[in-house]
C-alpha cells in the first residue's frame, strides 16, 4: 500500500496543530543525546487527542493489511509504541505484545511482554524514527524470540540517511504515516514557519551534527 499524501499531509497538521510536533529555529531544544535541534516531536500527545488517535489507528491498521498483509500480532517498542500497538491490534483483532527497552531485571526477566505462544510472526509499531536504533533493538529481540518480523511502521521520521541505511542493513522494511519534508510542506503552507524558519530547518535536515554545533550556546 502507498499512503496517499493528503493522509500524510492531514496527519502532519494534526501533528502540528497539537504541537506534538513542536519548531523553533530560533531556539533550538536539546535532545537526550545532547544535540540542539529546531524539532522536538512528542508523538504521545496524540492520545489524549481522540480524533487524531482515531485517524492515526486507522491510518495505521491500513498500512498494516495493505503493506505486509496478513500477520499473526502486532508488537509495540516501549514505550512510545505500546499505546498505538495495542490500538491496532484491537481495530485488526490481533494479539498484541511489546517489547521492552531492555529485559526486566527481576520476576521473569522478560524482555518481550504478552503471550507469544500463538504469534510466530508480527508487525513492529513505533512512534518515532529517529537514528532507528531503538527500534532495531525491538526487532533483533522479536527476531531472537524466534518471531519474524515482517516490517515496522512508525507515525513519523526525520528521514536521517543514518537511520535508513541502518533499516537496510538489518533487512527489515519500514513504512511511516508522515514525514519530515511532508510536515515541512504542511507547516509552510499553513503558516507555522516562515520562509527564514524553512532555510533553517532544510539546513538542520542536511546536518544535524554540524547544526547543532553551530547553534549550540556556550
Amino acid at each position: 500500500m502507498i499512503l496517499s499524501v493528503e493522509s500524510k499531509r492531514k496527519l502532519a497538521e494534526f501533528l502540528l496543530r497539537i504541537k506534538a510536533i513542536q519548531l523553533r529555529p530560533n531556539e533550538p531544544f536539546t535532545w537526550a543525546s545532547g544535540r540542539k535541534s529546531p524539532i522536538y516531536c512528542d508523538n504521545r500527545k496524540t492520545l489524549s487527542h481522540p480524533n487524531v488517535r482515531t485517524f492515526i489507528r486507522q491510518m495505521c491498521s491500513e498500512e498494516v493489511e495493505g503493506r505486509f498483509g496478513k500477520v499473526d500480532g502486532i508488537a509495540g517498542v516501549a514505550t512510545g509504541g505500546i499505546a498505538l500497538g495495542a490500538l491496532v491490534a484491537q481495530e485488526l483483532g490481533l494479539p498484541f505484545i511489546y517489547v521492552r527497552s531492555n529485559a526486566k531485571a527481576h520476576g521473569m526477566g522478560n524482555h518481550i511482554e504478552g503471550d507469544l505462544s500463538s504469534v510466530s510472526n508480527v508487525v513492529v509499531i513505533e512512534d518515532l524514527i529517529s537514528t532507528g536504533q531503538s527500534s532495531l533493538k525491538a526487532v533483533h529481540a522479536l527476531r531472537n524470540a524466534g518471531i519474524e518480523v515482517k516490517g515496522l511502521i512508525a507515525i513519523f521520521t526525520y528521514g536521517f540517511p543514518d537511520s535508513e541505511q541502518a533499516f537496510e542493513d538489518a533487512d527489515c522494511a519500514f513504512s511511516t504515516l508522515t514525514d519530515y519534508p511532508t510536515m515541512l510542506d504542511q507547516a509552510a503552507q499553513e503558516g507555522y514557519i516562515t520562509q527564514e524558519h524553512r532555510l533553517a530547518l532544510d539546513e538542520w535536515s542536511k546536518d544535524p551534527v554540524a547544526w547543532s554545533k553551530a547553534n549550540s550556546r556556550s
